[in-house]
Protein backbone atom coordinates (compact mmCIF):
# COMPACT_ATOMS: atom_id res chain seq x y z
CA UNK A 1 0.00 0.00 0.00
CA UNK A 2 1.03 3.47 -0.58
CA UNK A 3 0.15 4.93 2.95
CA UNK A 4 3.28 3.19 5.14
CA UNK A 5 0.89 3.62 8.49
CA UNK A 6 -2.24 1.66 6.98
CA UNK A 7 -2.83 -1.19 9.17
CA UNK A 8 -3.43 -4.93 8.41
CA UNK A 9 -5.88 -6.96 9.54
CA UNK A 10 -3.15 -8.40 11.89
CA UNK A 11 -3.54 -5.05 13.63
CA UNK A 12 -5.69 -4.50 16.92
CA UNK A 13 -9.06 -3.42 16.36
CA UNK A 14 -8.74 -0.48 18.35
CA UNK A 15 -5.69 0.49 15.58
CA UNK A 16 -7.90 -0.37 12.36
CA UNK A 17 -11.07 1.29 13.95
CA UNK A 18 -8.79 4.37 14.05
CA UNK A 19 -7.36 4.19 11.48
CA UNK A 20 -10.87 4.01 8.95
CA UNK A 21 -12.55 6.53 11.53
CA UNK A 22 -10.45 9.23 9.56
CA UNK A 23 -11.97 8.48 6.20
CA UNK A 24 -15.46 8.96 7.24
CA UNK A 25 -17.48 11.78 5.54
CA UNK A 26 -18.71 13.37 8.68
CA UNK A 27 -22.31 12.99 7.71
CA UNK A 28 -23.37 10.99 10.88
CA UNK A 29 -21.86 11.70 14.43
CA UNK A 30 -18.36 10.61 15.91
CA UNK A 31 -20.39 8.45 18.32
CA UNK A 32 -22.25 6.61 15.93
CA UNK A 33 -19.73 6.36 12.75
CA UNK A 34 -17.33 4.82 15.72
CA UNK A 35 -19.52 2.04 16.81
CA UNK A 36 -20.56 0.93 13.57
CA UNK A 37 -17.18 0.70 12.35
CA UNK A 38 -16.33 -1.25 15.51
CA UNK A 39 -19.23 -3.39 14.76
CA UNK A 40 -17.68 -4.49 11.47
CA UNK A 41 -14.23 -4.78 12.12
CA UNK A 42 -14.60 -7.69 15.04
CA UNK A 43 -17.36 -9.20 12.38
CA UNK A 44 -14.35 -9.76 10.17
CA UNK A 45 -11.61 -10.04 12.31
CA UNK A 46 -11.96 -13.82 11.94
CA UNK A 47 -11.98 -12.91 7.69
CA UNK A 48 -8.62 -11.64 7.22
CA UNK A 49 -8.75 -11.15 3.77
CA UNK A 50 -11.82 -9.84 3.85
CA UNK A 51 -10.76 -7.29 6.44
CA UNK A 52 -7.77 -6.58 4.47
CA UNK A 53 -9.98 -5.91 1.52
CA UNK A 54 -12.08 -3.51 3.61
CA UNK A 55 -9.02 -1.54 4.79
CA UNK A 56 -7.32 -1.24 1.72
CA UNK A 57 -10.57 -0.11 -0.22
CA UNK A 58 -11.55 2.82 2.52
CA UNK A 59 -7.70 4.04 2.71
CA UNK A 60 -7.15 4.50 -0.91
CA UNK A 61 -10.74 5.92 -1.77
CA UNK A 62 -11.22 2.84 -4.27
CA UNK A 63 -8.24 3.67 -6.09
CA UNK A 64 -7.12 -0.20 -5.51
CA UNK A 65 -9.03 -3.41 -6.38
CA UNK A 66 -10.89 -5.01 -3.35
CA UNK A 67 -12.91 -8.28 -2.61
CA UNK A 68 -16.36 -8.46 -1.13
CA UNK A 69 -16.75 -7.52 2.69
CA UNK A 70 -19.39 -9.71 4.39
CA UNK A 71 -21.25 -9.78 6.86
CA UNK A 72 -24.70 -12.11 7.50
CA UNK A 73 -27.59 -10.92 6.49
CA UNK A 74 -30.30 -10.66 9.09
CA UNK A 75 -33.97 -11.79 9.23
CA UNK A 76 -35.39 -8.28 8.08
CA UNK A 77 -32.50 -7.33 5.87
CA UNK A 78 -31.38 -4.45 8.88
CA UNK A 79 -29.03 -4.23 10.98
CA UNK A 80 -29.18 -2.33 13.97
CA UNK A 81 -25.91 0.35 15.47
CA UNK A 82 -26.45 2.22 18.45
CA UNK A 83 -30.08 1.81 18.46
CA UNK A 84 -30.92 2.86 15.00
CA UNK A 85 -32.10 0.32 11.97
CA UNK A 86 -30.88 0.66 8.01
CA UNK A 87 -29.91 -1.96 5.27
CA UNK A 88 -25.85 -2.34 6.16
CA UNK A 89 -24.72 -1.98 2.40
CA UNK A 90 -26.35 1.91 3.00
CA UNK A 91 -24.91 2.52 6.92
CA UNK A 92 -21.30 2.04 5.46
CA UNK A 93 -21.82 3.77 2.38
CA UNK A 94 -22.88 6.97 4.02
CA UNK A 95 -20.01 6.57 6.61
CA UNK A 96 -17.60 6.67 3.59
CA UNK A 97 -18.15 7.45 0.58
CA UNK A 98 -21.91 9.53 0.26
CA UNK A 99 -22.98 10.89 3.55
CA UNK A 100 -26.32 12.19 2.30
CA UNK A 101 -27.33 8.85 0.07
CA UNK A 102 -31.10 7.74 -0.43
CA UNK A 103 -30.93 3.96 0.53
CA UNK A 104 -32.83 3.43 -3.21
CA UNK A 105 -29.34 5.80 -4.83
CA UNK A 106 -27.17 2.34 -4.93
CA UNK A 107 -26.31 -0.58 -7.29
CA UNK A 108 -24.34 -2.46 -6.85
CA UNK A 109 -21.30 -3.38 -9.49
CA UNK A 110 -21.44 -5.99 -12.02
CA UNK A 111 -18.47 -7.82 -10.19
CA UNK A 112 -19.92 -7.74 -6.32
CA UNK A 113 -20.91 -11.39 -5.37
CA UNK A 114 -22.99 -10.75 -2.59
CA UNK A 115 -24.88 -7.35 -3.29
CA UNK A 116 -27.45 -6.78 -1.05
CA UNK A 117 -30.27 -7.14 -3.97
CA UNK A 118 -29.04 -10.69 -4.83
CA UNK A 119 -30.55 -11.98 -1.36
CA UNK A 120 -28.04 -14.01 -0.54
CA UNK A 121 -27.17 -15.17 3.19
CA UNK A 122 -24.48 -12.72 3.21
CA UNK A 123 -24.55 -8.72 2.63
CA UNK A 124 -21.16 -7.58 0.96
CA UNK A 125 -20.86 -3.72 2.49
CA UNK A 126 -17.50 -2.66 0.52
CA UNK A 127 -19.04 1.13 -0.49
CA UNK A 128 -16.42 0.64 -3.65
CA UNK A 129 -18.61 -2.19 -4.18
CA UNK A 130 -21.99 0.48 -4.57
CA UNK A 131 -22.47 2.75 -7.29
CA UNK A 132 -24.37 5.90 -6.62
CA UNK A 133 -27.27 5.97 -9.28
CA UNK A 134 -30.73 8.62 -9.49
CA UNK A 135 -33.58 7.32 -7.60
CA UNK A 136 -36.42 6.00 -10.25
CA UNK A 137 -39.21 8.35 -9.72
CA UNK A 138 -38.57 11.37 -8.19
CA UNK A 139 -38.58 14.19 -10.27
CA UNK A 140 -37.80 17.62 -9.28
CA UNK A 141 -38.36 19.42 -12.28
CA UNK A 142 -40.88 22.05 -10.62
CA UNK A 143 -38.07 22.93 -8.11
CA UNK A 144 -36.37 25.93 -7.60
CA UNK A 145 -33.64 25.56 -4.73
CA UNK A 146 -32.52 29.57 -2.87
CA UNK A 147 -30.52 29.67 0.06
CA UNK A 148 -32.30 28.62 3.00
CA UNK A 149 -33.83 25.58 4.83
CA UNK A 150 -33.30 21.44 5.07
CA UNK A 151 -34.99 18.66 4.78
CA UNK A 152 -33.32 15.85 6.37
CA UNK A 153 -32.33 12.46 7.45
CA UNK A 154 -34.20 9.44 8.51
CA UNK A 155 -32.94 9.12 12.47
CA UNK A 156 -34.54 7.60 15.68
CA UNK A 157 -34.54 10.35 18.10
CA UNK A 158 -37.82 11.09 20.32
CA UNK A 159 -37.81 12.75 23.77
CA UNK A 160 -37.47 9.06 25.60
CA UNK A 161 -34.39 6.80 25.17
CA UNK A 162 -33.02 5.67 21.90
CA UNK A 163 -33.12 2.54 22.51
CA UNK A 164 -36.67 1.44 21.74
CA UNK A 165 -36.52 -0.95 18.63
CA UNK A 166 -38.09 0.09 15.38
CA UNK A 167 -40.73 -2.23 13.81
CA UNK A 168 -39.33 -3.52 10.53
CA UNK A 169 -40.40 -2.08 7.36
CA UNK A 170 -39.94 -3.18 3.74
CA UNK A 171 -37.46 -1.12 1.95
CA UNK A 172 -39.39 1.98 0.18
CA UNK A 173 -42.05 2.34 2.45
CA UNK A 174 -43.00 5.59 4.53
CA UNK A 175 -39.55 7.53 6.39
CA UNK A 176 -39.38 9.76 8.59
CA UNK A 177 -37.45 13.43 7.09
CA UNK A 178 -35.74 15.43 9.65
CA UNK A 179 -36.23 19.31 9.69
CA UNK A 180 -33.60 20.67 11.62
CA UNK A 181 -33.68 24.24 13.89
CA UNK A 182 -33.42 27.57 11.89
CA UNK A 183 -31.96 30.61 12.87
CA UNK A 184 -33.50 33.91 11.49
CA UNK A 185 -31.36 35.75 8.56
CA UNK A 186 -31.56 39.06 6.43
CA UNK A 187 -34.23 38.84 3.49
CA UNK A 188 -34.91 40.91 1.07
CA UNK A 189 -38.30 42.17 -0.13
CA UNK A 190 -40.99 39.41 -0.48
CA UNK A 191 -38.79 36.93 0.16
CA UNK A 192 -39.81 33.43 1.66
CA UNK A 193 -38.47 32.91 5.16
CA UNK A 194 -35.00 31.30 5.82
CA UNK A 195 -33.48 28.59 7.30
CA UNK A 196 -30.20 27.72 8.37
CA UNK A 197 -28.71 25.15 10.32
CA UNK A 198 -27.20 26.10 13.55
CA UNK A 199 -23.40 27.21 13.60
CA UNK A 200 -21.51 24.54 13.64
CA UNK A 201 -18.48 22.74 12.41
CA UNK A 202 -18.52 21.36 8.78
CA UNK A 203 -16.76 18.72 7.15
CA UNK A 204 -15.09 18.36 4.12
CA UNK A 205 -17.53 16.00 2.49
CA UNK A 206 -20.03 19.00 2.51
CA UNK A 207 -19.56 22.83 2.38
CA UNK A 208 -21.98 24.94 1.49
CA UNK A 209 -24.89 26.77 3.34
CA UNK A 210 -29.11 24.66 3.63
CA UNK A 211 -30.98 25.41 1.15
CA UNK A 212 -34.68 25.17 1.17
CA UNK A 213 -37.10 24.95 -1.58
CA UNK A 214 -38.63 28.42 -2.58
CA UNK A 215 -42.16 27.84 -4.46
CA UNK A 216 -43.35 29.92 -7.37
CA UNK A 217 -46.58 29.38 -9.18
CA UNK A 218 -46.56 30.50 -13.15
CA UNK A 219 -44.57 27.35 -15.67
CA UNK A 220 -44.94 24.84 -13.22
CA UNK A 221 -45.30 21.16 -13.60
CA UNK A 222 -48.59 20.13 -12.56
CA UNK A 223 -47.64 16.62 -12.02
CA UNK A 224 -45.69 14.18 -9.79
CA UNK A 225 -44.44 12.53 -13.00
CA UNK A 226 -41.20 10.46 -12.95
CA UNK A 227 -38.62 11.62 -15.25
CA UNK A 228 -35.31 9.67 -15.53
CA UNK A 229 -33.97 11.98 -17.88
CA UNK A 230 -33.89 14.97 -14.92
CA UNK A 231 -31.03 14.32 -13.01
CA UNK A 232 -32.32 16.05 -9.43
CA UNK A 233 -29.62 18.19 -7.06
CA UNK A 234 -28.38 15.75 -4.54
CA UNK A 235 -28.39 16.14 -1.03
CA UNK A 236 -25.81 16.90 0.92
CA UNK A 237 -25.21 15.94 5.13
CA UNK A 238 -23.49 18.42 7.39
CA UNK A 239 -22.90 17.42 10.97
CA UNK A 240 -25.40 14.70 10.89
CA UNK A 241 -28.10 17.14 8.89
CA UNK A 242 -29.54 16.85 5.12
CA UNK A 243 -28.76 19.74 2.73
CA UNK A 244 -29.80 20.79 -0.41
CA UNK A 245 -27.46 22.20 -3.57
CA UNK A 246 -28.42 23.92 -6.40
CA UNK A 247 -29.50 21.46 -9.31
CA UNK A 248 -28.00 21.49 -12.55
CA UNK A 249 -29.64 24.07 -14.87
CA UNK A 250 -32.31 22.66 -17.00
CA UNK A 251 -34.20 25.94 -19.09
CA UNK A 252 -37.80 25.50 -18.62
CA UNK A 253 -37.60 22.70 -16.25
CA UNK A 254 -37.45 25.17 -12.83
CA UNK A 255 -40.19 27.13 -10.96
CA UNK A 256 -39.12 30.88 -11.73
CA UNK A 257 -36.17 32.34 -9.21
CA UNK A 258 -37.60 35.59 -8.70
CA UNK A 259 -40.73 35.77 -5.95
CA UNK A 260 -43.40 36.37 -7.83
CA UNK A 261 -46.03 34.80 -5.06
CA UNK A 262 -46.48 38.55 -3.98
CA UNK A 263 -47.78 39.69 -7.41
CA UNK A 264 -50.18 36.48 -8.45
CA UNK A 265 -53.73 36.98 -8.69
CA UNK A 266 -56.13 34.88 -6.62
CA UNK A 267 -56.59 31.77 -7.27
CA UNK A 268 -60.73 31.85 -7.33
CA UNK A 269 -62.82 34.84 -7.18
CA UNK A 270 -64.83 33.14 -5.15
CA UNK A 271 -64.84 35.18 -1.44
CA UNK A 272 -62.79 33.93 1.37
CA UNK A 273 -64.01 31.83 3.71
CA UNK A 274 -65.05 32.98 7.44
CA UNK A 275 -62.44 30.57 8.96
CA UNK A 276 -59.39 29.68 7.18
CA UNK A 277 -58.67 26.52 9.15
CA UNK A 278 -60.32 24.28 11.58
CA UNK A 279 -58.14 21.92 14.20
CA UNK A 280 -59.29 18.86 16.04
CA UNK A 281 -57.31 17.18 18.43
CA UNK A 282 -57.25 13.70 18.74
CA UNK A 283 -55.59 11.17 21.36
CA UNK A 284 -55.18 7.69 19.53
CA UNK A 285 -57.83 7.24 17.54
CA UNK A 286 -60.55 9.33 19.55
CA UNK A 287 -61.19 13.48 18.83
CA UNK A 288 -61.11 14.95 22.28
CA UNK A 289 -63.18 18.18 22.83
CA UNK A 290 -64.78 20.02 20.01
CA UNK A 291 -63.43 21.30 16.47
CA UNK A 292 -61.66 24.47 16.79
CA UNK A 293 -62.10 27.02 14.00
CA UNK A 294 -59.53 29.92 13.53
CA UNK A 295 -61.30 32.79 12.02
CA UNK A 296 -59.82 34.17 8.85
CA UNK A 297 -59.06 37.54 10.31
CA UNK A 298 -56.45 35.78 12.72
CA UNK A 299 -53.55 34.68 10.12
CA UNK A 300 -51.49 32.97 13.24
CA UNK A 301 -52.49 30.26 15.47
CA UNK A 302 -51.25 28.96 18.72
CA UNK A 303 -51.89 25.43 19.71
CA UNK A 304 -50.45 24.86 22.78
CA UNK A 305 -50.50 22.52 26.42
CA UNK A 306 -51.40 25.13 28.42
CA UNK A 307 -55.19 25.59 29.98
CA UNK A 308 -56.13 28.82 28.81
CA UNK A 309 -59.99 28.30 27.89
CA UNK A 310 -60.83 31.93 25.79
CA UNK A 311 -59.97 31.03 22.64
CA UNK A 312 -59.38 33.28 19.70
CA UNK A 313 -55.65 32.70 18.12
CA UNK A 314 -55.05 29.95 21.30
CA UNK A 315 -56.07 26.37 21.15
CA UNK A 316 -55.48 25.09 24.68
CA UNK A 317 -54.57 21.28 24.58
CA UNK A 318 -53.85 21.38 28.45
CA UNK A 319 -57.61 22.38 29.02
CA UNK A 320 -59.28 19.45 27.57
CA UNK A 321 -60.02 16.26 29.51
CA UNK A 322 -60.73 12.40 28.44
CA UNK A 323 -62.09 10.00 30.99
CA UNK A 324 -59.95 7.41 28.89
CA UNK A 325 -56.96 9.34 28.82
CA UNK A 326 -53.77 6.70 29.79
CA UNK A 327 -50.59 7.37 31.77
CA UNK A 328 -48.75 7.22 28.44
CA UNK A 329 -51.27 10.16 26.82
CA UNK A 330 -50.79 12.17 29.92
CA UNK A 331 -46.71 12.13 29.58
CA UNK A 332 -46.66 12.88 26.14
CA UNK A 333 -49.09 15.96 27.02
CA UNK A 334 -46.42 17.36 29.23
CA UNK A 335 -44.07 17.46 26.68
CA UNK A 336 -46.69 19.66 24.56
CA UNK A 337 -45.46 22.82 26.04
CA UNK A 338 -45.95 25.66 23.73
CA UNK A 339 -46.51 23.47 20.64
CA UNK A 340 -46.67 24.93 17.46
CA UNK A 341 -47.88 28.44 15.53
CA UNK A 342 -49.68 27.85 12.44
CA UNK A 343 -49.16 31.18 10.25
CA UNK A 344 -52.00 31.27 6.97
CA UNK A 345 -49.85 33.34 4.34
CA UNK A 346 -51.28 34.91 0.90
CA UNK A 347 -54.27 33.20 -0.41
CA UNK A 348 -53.92 29.92 2.26
CA UNK A 349 -50.18 29.07 1.94
CA UNK A 350 -49.44 27.38 5.82
CA UNK A 351 -46.09 27.49 7.57
CA UNK A 352 -45.67 25.93 10.62
CA UNK A 353 -43.18 27.07 13.45
CA UNK A 354 -42.13 24.66 16.41
CA UNK A 355 -42.56 26.32 19.96
CA UNK A 356 -42.24 23.62 21.83
CA UNK A 357 -38.98 22.25 23.71
CA UNK A 358 -39.62 18.98 21.37
CA UNK A 359 -40.08 17.95 17.94
CA UNK A 360 -43.07 17.61 16.39
CA UNK A 361 -44.22 15.07 13.02
CA UNK A 362 -46.09 16.57 10.23
CA UNK A 363 -47.71 14.99 7.45
CA UNK A 364 -47.32 17.05 4.63
CA UNK A 365 -48.35 16.20 0.33
CA UNK A 366 -46.06 19.22 -0.23
CA UNK A 367 -43.24 18.83 1.97
CA UNK A 368 -43.52 15.15 0.45
CA UNK A 369 -42.98 16.54 -2.95
CA UNK A 370 -39.61 18.93 -1.65
CA UNK A 371 -38.42 16.12 -0.56
CA UNK A 372 -39.04 13.95 -4.20
CA UNK A 373 -41.20 11.59 -2.42
CA UNK A 374 -44.42 10.17 -3.12
CA UNK A 375 -47.63 11.79 -1.62
CA UNK A 376 -48.28 10.14 1.89
CA UNK A 377 -44.45 8.56 1.68
CA UNK A 378 -42.13 10.80 4.02
CA UNK A 379 -43.57 11.88 8.17
CA UNK A 380 -41.14 15.10 8.60
CA UNK A 381 -40.11 15.74 11.84
CA UNK A 382 -40.04 19.35 12.64
CA UNK A 383 -37.19 19.95 15.60
CA UNK A 384 -37.74 23.09 17.96
CA UNK A 385 -36.97 26.29 16.54
CA UNK A 386 -37.77 25.41 13.55
CA UNK A 387 -39.87 27.57 10.84
CA UNK A 388 -40.97 25.77 7.76
CA UNK A 389 -43.75 25.86 5.08
CA UNK A 390 -45.62 22.58 5.12
CA UNK A 391 -48.89 23.56 2.54
CA UNK A 392 -48.68 25.45 -0.65
CA UNK A 393 -52.43 26.07 -1.95
CA UNK A 394 -51.21 26.75 -5.89
CA UNK A 395 -49.70 22.94 -5.34
CA UNK A 396 -52.54 21.66 -4.11
CA UNK A 397 -55.05 23.26 -6.28
CA UNK A 398 -52.94 21.51 -8.99
CA UNK A 399 -52.86 18.67 -8.00
CA UNK A 400 -56.62 17.93 -7.24
CA UNK A 401 -57.51 19.47 -11.19
CA UNK A 402 -54.82 16.54 -12.34
CA UNK A 403 -56.35 14.10 -10.17
CA UNK A 404 -59.78 14.70 -10.59
CA UNK A 405 -59.45 14.23 -14.39
CA UNK A 406 -57.28 11.26 -13.93
CA UNK A 407 -60.31 10.07 -12.16
CA UNK A 408 -62.72 11.20 -14.67
CA UNK A 409 -61.12 10.10 -17.37
CA UNK A 410 -60.38 6.85 -16.14
CA UNK A 411 -63.63 5.76 -14.87
CA UNK A 412 -64.80 6.87 -18.49
CA UNK A 413 -62.53 4.50 -20.30
CA UNK A 414 -63.09 1.85 -17.25
CA UNK A 415 -66.64 2.00 -18.66
CA UNK A 416 -65.93 1.51 -22.31
CA UNK A 417 -63.52 -1.47 -21.91
CA UNK A 418 -66.49 -3.50 -19.94
CA UNK A 419 -69.44 -1.73 -22.67
CA UNK A 420 -66.68 -3.68 -25.24
CA UNK A 421 -65.66 -0.44 -26.69
CA UNK A 422 -61.95 -0.91 -26.17
CA UNK A 423 -60.38 -4.70 -27.86
CA UNK A 424 -59.02 -6.12 -24.56
CA UNK A 425 -55.26 -7.85 -25.07
CA UNK A 426 -55.79 -10.71 -27.63
CA UNK A 427 -59.21 -9.73 -28.36
CA UNK A 428 -60.83 -11.38 -25.27
CA UNK A 429 -63.02 -8.88 -24.96
CA UNK A 430 -62.62 -5.34 -22.42
CA UNK A 431 -62.15 -6.73 -18.62
CA UNK A 432 -58.10 -6.29 -18.64
CA UNK A 433 -58.11 -3.17 -19.63
CA UNK A 434 -60.92 -2.29 -17.25
CA UNK A 435 -59.24 -3.96 -14.48
CA UNK A 436 -55.90 -1.84 -15.46
CA UNK A 437 -57.73 1.48 -15.34
CA UNK A 438 -59.66 0.35 -11.74
CA UNK A 439 -56.86 1.81 -9.54
CA UNK A 440 -57.21 5.02 -11.31
CA UNK A 441 -60.89 4.98 -11.41
CA UNK A 442 -61.43 4.38 -7.41
CA UNK A 443 -59.63 7.83 -6.71
CA UNK A 444 -62.86 9.68 -4.84
CA UNK A 445 -64.17 12.59 -2.95
CA UNK A 446 -62.16 11.19 0.37
CA UNK A 447 -58.61 10.85 -2.06
CA UNK A 448 -59.21 14.38 -2.87
CA UNK A 449 -60.09 15.99 0.67
CA UNK A 450 -57.08 14.54 2.07
CA UNK A 451 -54.94 17.05 -0.01
CA UNK A 452 -56.44 19.81 2.12
CA UNK A 453 -55.99 18.28 5.19
CA UNK A 454 -52.09 18.50 7.01
CA UNK A 455 -51.73 16.13 10.12
CA UNK A 456 -49.51 16.68 13.07
CA UNK A 457 -48.37 14.65 16.28
CA UNK A 458 -46.68 16.28 19.12
CA UNK A 459 -43.33 14.72 20.77
CA UNK A 460 -43.84 11.35 19.10
CA UNK A 461 -43.27 10.30 15.89
CA UNK A 462 -44.97 7.37 13.68
CA UNK A 463 -43.24 5.16 10.39
CA UNK A 464 -40.74 2.35 10.34
CA UNK A 465 -38.62 4.54 12.40
CA UNK A 466 -40.94 4.43 15.78
CA UNK A 467 -42.97 1.33 17.05
CA UNK A 468 -46.15 3.46 16.43
CA UNK A 469 -46.96 2.60 12.63
CA UNK A 470 -50.29 5.36 12.07
CA UNK A 471 -50.67 8.79 13.81
CA UNK A 472 -53.42 7.20 14.85
CA UNK A 473 -51.18 4.96 17.44
CA UNK A 474 -49.32 8.56 18.70
CA UNK A 475 -50.70 9.87 22.01
CA UNK A 476 -51.39 13.57 20.90
CA UNK A 477 -51.98 15.05 17.47
CA UNK A 478 -54.44 16.60 15.81
CA UNK A 479 -55.54 17.34 12.33
CA UNK A 480 -55.91 20.35 10.35
CA UNK A 481 -58.64 20.94 7.74
CA UNK A 482 -58.03 23.97 5.36
CA UNK A 483 -60.80 25.95 4.39
CA UNK A 484 -59.80 27.71 1.21
CA UNK A 485 -58.44 24.23 -0.20
CA UNK A 486 -61.86 22.59 0.46
CA UNK A 487 -63.54 25.48 -1.23
CA UNK A 488 -61.10 25.03 -4.48
CA UNK A 489 -61.65 21.58 -3.97
CA UNK A 490 -66.02 22.50 -4.26
CA UNK A 491 -65.21 24.43 -7.02
CA UNK A 492 -63.41 21.93 -9.09
CA UNK A 493 -65.65 19.04 -8.35
CA UNK A 494 -68.86 21.52 -9.40
CA UNK A 495 -66.63 22.00 -13.01
CA UNK A 496 -65.82 17.85 -13.47
CA UNK A 497 -68.71 16.63 -15.62
CA UNK A 498 -70.42 13.63 -14.31
CA UNK A 499 -72.14 11.26 -16.56
CA UNK A 500 -75.45 9.88 -16.45
CA UNK A 501 -75.91 6.80 -14.62
CA UNK A 502 -76.80 3.98 -16.64
CA UNK A 503 -79.74 1.68 -15.80
CA UNK A 504 -78.76 -1.68 -14.55
CA UNK A 505 -79.57 -4.63 -16.36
Amino acid sequence: MSITNTPTSNDACLSIVHSLMCHRQGGESETFAKRAIESLVKKLKEKKDELDSLITAITTNGAHPSKCVTIQRTLDGRLQVAGRKGFPHVIYARLWRWPDLHKNELKHVKYCQFAFDLKCDSVCVNPYHYERVVSPGIDLSGLTLSSSGPSGLMVKDEYEYEGQSSLPSAEGHMQTIQHPPSRPVAQEAFSTPALLPPAEGSSSASTSAFSSIAVGSTNATSTWTRNSNFTPNVPHHQNGHLQHHPPMAHPGHYWPVHNEIAFQPPISNHPAPEYWCSIAYFEMDVQVGETFKVPSNCPIVTVDGYVDPSGGDRFCLGQLSNVHRTEAIERARLHIGKGVQLECKGEGDVWVRCLSDHAVFVQSYYLDREAGRAPGDAVHKIYPSAYIKVFDLRQCHRQMQQQAATAQAAAAAQAAAVAGNIPGPGSVGGIAPAIGLSAAAGIGVDDLRRLCILRMSFVKGWGPDYPRQSIKETPCWIEIHLHRALQLLDEVLHTMPIADPQPLD
